[in-house]
C-alpha cells in the first residue's frame, strides 16, 4: 500500500468515525448539550451509561490520534508542495491530534472516578462540592482551553496548510485546495468561541459556526480521500 493509498483509506476513516462516535455520544448522552446542566446530573447521566459510554468516549478519544498519522501521510503524499509548508503541515497536524486527545481522554479515565465519587452515599457534601469544583476546571481547562481552543486552533491551521500544499502540487485538482484554504480560517473563529470577553458564556457566532465547519471539514476530508484514491 502506497502512502497516498494509506492517506486517502485514512482520511475516509477519520470524518466517518469521528461522526458516527459523535453521534453515539449524542444519542447515549446527550452530548453536548448535557454540558450545561448541573455537575450531579452529568455525572449521574454519566454512572448510567456504564461501561459502554467510557469505550464509547475511549473511541471518541482515539479518533483524534487518528490525525497524526494521517498528517504525516498527507504531507508525504503532496510532496510535490513547498517543503516549508509541508514540514508546518505535518507539526501543526500532530499537535492538533495531539491537543484534542488531551481534551477528550478525560473522559473515560478522570470523569468515571468523579461520577462514582458523587454517587457514593458515604461521600460527604463538602466532596461532592470538592468534585464539582474538579469537573468544571477538568471541563474548563482540558476541555475548552485544550481541547477546544487549541485543538480548533491547530486544526484550523492545519487545514489551510494542507489546503495550500494541495493547490501547489499537481496530485488533485486545486479545488480541493481551495476548499481547504476556506475552513481552516473558519476553524480559527471558532477556536475564539471562549477567549477574552466570552470566556464565560462563549462568542455566539463561534458557537454557530462550529458544528458547520465540522461538517463542511468532514465532508472536505472525504472528498480528499476518495480524490487520493481515484487519482
Amino acid at each position: 500500500m502506497t502512502p497516498k493509498t494509506l492517506a486517502g483509506v485514512l482520511l475516509i476513516a477519520l470524518p466517518i468515525s469521528y461522526n458516527v462516535l459523535y453521534t453515539l455520544l449524542a444519542r447515549s448522552f446527550d452530548y453536548p448539550d448535557i454540558l450545561r446542566r448541573p455537575t450531579d446530573e452529568i455525572l449521574k447521566r454519566f454512572a448510567a451509561g456504564g461501561n459502554r459510554l467510557i469505550l464509547t468516549w475511549w473511541a471518541f478519544a482515539m479518533t483524534a490520534v487518528l490525525l497524526a498519522p494521517t498528517a504525516i501521510l498527507v504531507s508525504v503524499t503532496f510532496a510535490g508542495a513547498n517543503s516549508t509548508v509541508l514540514m508546518l503541515a505535518t507539526s501543526i497536524g500532530v499537535l492538533a491530534a495531539l491537543v484534542q486527545f488531551l481534551g477528550l481522554i478525560r473522559w473515560p479515565f478522570a470523569v468515571p472516578h468523579l461520577a462514582r465519587t458523587m454517587a457514593d452515599p458515604t461521600t460527604t457534601s463538602t466532596t461532592k462540592d470538592a468534585v464539582d469544583v474538579v469537573f468544571q476546571t477538568l471541563n474548563r481547562y482540558l476541555g475548552v482551553a485544550v481541547g477546544e481552543h487549541l485543538g480548533y486552533l491547530f486544526t484550523g491551521f492545519w487545514t489551510g496548510l494542507v489546503g495550500l500544499a494541495i493547490v501547489q502540487s499537481d496530485v488533485l485538482a486545486p479545488v480541493f485546495g481551495v476548499i481547504g484554504l476556506i475552513l481552516g480560517p473558519l476553524f480559527v473563529i471558532c477556536s475564539l468561541e471562549f477567549v477574552g470577553a466570552f470566556e464565560a458564556r462563549g462568542w455566539k457566532v463561534a458557537a454557530a459556526l462550529v458544528p458547520l465547519t465540522y461538517i463542511g471539514w468532514s465532508l472536505w476530508l472525504l472528498a480528499v480521500g476518495i480524490g487520493l484514491l481515484a487519482s
